[in-house]
């Protein structure tokens, strides 16, 4: 008498799949991917008031943001992950902000670092404030304080990291993307396409003539 126990096979499930490379690269990629952008954040920083000083504090040899991959000062926004906005924002300012924060290469992050980033702060109610960076860019990650200590922004960035270790660029790029983050037809778009490969049956030399 066989009494083998009769088990039903498990559905195989689909790995999930990174963005626009969705038939070519595997979930092992995606680990890859964030583990290099974890640690590898080239800051640009928006230094508008009294916080920038505890930002440039918190570079310095006490706190020394370097060893968790940060690096300061990128030489601009094409060549910068993060930006962090520390400081009040005003109305004149805001539109730099932003357009900086367009010409940064994607995939990047925001940091809003003090209460005036944050809502106003203080400042909330004059006509000349902007009520938080996030009225004008997509914010991942707030610090709290006025002004914060460069613990703060310790704990802000290693937040930060985590958000990203996690992060699934399918669904940030993909049809479900949040407000404000470009899909990955608007990433294409505008694109000028490469030339044509010259075809084989094609004479050779008739070019210089």
């Amino acid at each position: 008498m066989d009494v083998t126990p009769q088990t039903t096979p498990l559905p195989l499930l689909e790995p999930r799949r990174l963005g626009t490379l969705a038939r070519l690269a595997p979930e092992p990629m995606k680990v890859v991917l964030n583990w290099g952008r974890r640690y590898s954040l080239w800051v640009f920083n928006f230094g508008l008031a009294c916080c920038a000083i505890e930002f440039i504090a918190a570079s310095m040899a006490r706190h020394d943001f370097i060893r968790l991959g940060v690096i300061p000062f990128a030489p601009g926004p094409r060549q910068a992950d993060l930006m962090i906005v520390s400081g009040t924002v005003t109305d004149k300012m805001a539109p730099a902000v932003k357009r900086l924060y367009e010409q940064m290469p994607e995939p990047k992050y925001v940091i809003s670092f003090g209460a005036c980033s944050n809502c106003g702060g203080p400042y909330w109610d004059s006509y000349s404030v902007t009520k938080g960076v996030d009225q004008i860019i997509p914010v991942d990650v707030y610090v709290p304080g006025c002004p914060p200590r460069p613990e703060a922004l310790l704990q802000g960035i290693l937040k930060l990291q985590e958000k990203i270790a996690r992060e699934s660029l399918s669904e940030r790029y993909g049809d479900g993307a949040g407000a404000g983050r470009p899909s990955a037809a608007a990433l294409s778009s505008g694109l000028v396409p490469a030339p044509p490969a010259p075809s084989a049956d094609a004479p050779a030399g008739e070019g210089g003539r």
